[in-house]
């Protein structure tokens, strides 16, 4: 049931602009549904981005296109398509589409750390993006 209610959550929230705070309370709540004292962590969110999950990949890490610095502008390893900063405090759109965080956690972490990600991952990757000054 609380299941439920979290999707339902990011349904609702797509259809409208989200901020940040919201797109981690929705996978907080996912993430509760299964770790009940699940409390989201910038720290983890940080050491996900940073960390390398297939050294013989293209791209083994968020870093390989998104740089060190979410602060900066990124380049896809592959194609070499421009990529706008993923923290916050550089880019205020980032995080505010609820349908386009979920589609883009979808394809990257398929594509980098090759499964799908947690909620839990999810809301600690946004805490950290979202507390990058």
């Amino acid at each position: 049931m609380k299941k439920l209610l979290a999707i339902a959550s990011l349904v609702a929230l797509s259809a409208q602009a989200a901020t940040p705070a919201q797109i981690q309370g929705s996978y907080t709540a996912e993430a509760q549904n299964s770790q009940r004292a699940f409390t989201p962590s910038a720290q983890r969110g940080a050491e996900l981005f940073r960390q390398n999950f297939n050294q013989q990949a293209d791209m083994p890490s968020c870093t390989s296109c998104h740089t060190n610095d979410p602060r900066q502008e990124g380049k896809h390893a592959v194609t070499g398509k421009r990529i706008r900063p993923l923290a916050v405090v550089a880019n205020p759109e980032r995080f505010s589409d609820p349908a386009k965080v979920e589609k883009w956690f979808g394809r990257n972490c398929k594509e980098v750390v090759g499964r799908a990600c947690s909620a839990g991952e999810k809301a600690d990757f946004v805490a950290y993006m979202s507390e990058v000054r």
